[in-house]
């Protein structure tokens, strides 16, 4: 299969689980014209819906999985995480857990960082949508508290993907920005007069924080940008692009 027709990678460290699943989608293998090319899945973009439809249901198809199965959120860049109970669209939240069989959750993203984990003690999944705001209110760590507080989790069990994003040698951004962040996620580019943020760095020190083990975390080595034949950029292509979407969960 062409690299021009991959919709979708599953991270390595999710891939020896029986039952769970768990994918990155692609910008690739799907039916939308310029600017959206191709496998564009977000239900809020200004692509026509019936090639959103068609992309989300070549990508479902893929993964053995249904769309009445998705769980997912118009994202806020907020840290509203929702214990998910039965799957369906919701409105503001950013990252999602479950512990039931049959529910897929689902964030979208085009530069800001995905990131799935899976309890294969507790049989409990997240799926967290990180763009600078959440991961400044330390969305991920929150997440994998609330595992705790409602599935019993151990950190220590989990394992996880920071997914692609922006990567720090593109984030450019101000001090409005940058102020957020300490010292060892951003550093000062004298040649562009601008920060650059490490967003993957920060989400994996939360996730290390919360108790996870270094061993256990999985970090994409793609960027949206410097892959961008591979993956949407919202910042490269100007606002006007598609989605990708990270999945994770268990079947039943």
């Amino acid at each position: 299969m062409s690299s021009s027709t991959i919709r979708y990678t599953i991270p390595t460290i999710f891939q020896s689980f029986s039952g769970l699943v768990a994918a990155e989608s692609t910008r690739n293998g799907g039916v939308s014209p310029e600017p959206y090319v191709s496998l564009n899945l977000g239900l809020y973009t200004e692509d026509d819906t019936e090639n959103v439809k068609r992309n989300r249901q070549l990508l479902f198809n893929d993964l053995g999985i249904a769309e009445k199965q998705i769980a997912a959120s118009y994202q806020v860049h907020g840290d509203e995480i929702l214990l998910v109970e039965s799957p369906g669209q919701m409105h503001g939240f950013d990252a999602l857990i479950t512990d039931k069989k049959g529910i897929f959750l689902s964030v979208k993203a085009a530069d800001c960082t995905p990131i799935l984990v899976f309890d294969p003690v507790k049989s409990a999944v997240a799926a967290i949508h990180a763009g600078w705001r959440g991961t400044v209110k330390s969305i991920a760590l929150k997440t994998i508290l609330e595992m705790q507080a409602n599935f019993g989790t151990n950190p220590e069990d989990c394992l996880a993907y920071i997914g692609t994003c922006i990567d720090e040698c593109d984030f450019e951004v101000d001090a409005d920005v940058a102020d957020h962040f300490s010292t060892e996620f951003k550093r000062w580019d004298a040649q562009k007069q601008k920060f650059l943020v490490d967003l993957k760095a920060a989400n994996r020190q939360q996730l290390l924080e919360s108790g996870l083990i270094s061993t256990n975390i999985e970090v994409s080595s793609f960027s949206t940008i410097q892959h961008n034949d591979r993956y949407f950029s919202h910042r490269k292509e100007k606002g006007l692009t598609g989605r990708m979407l990270a999945i994770i969960g268990l079947e039943g």
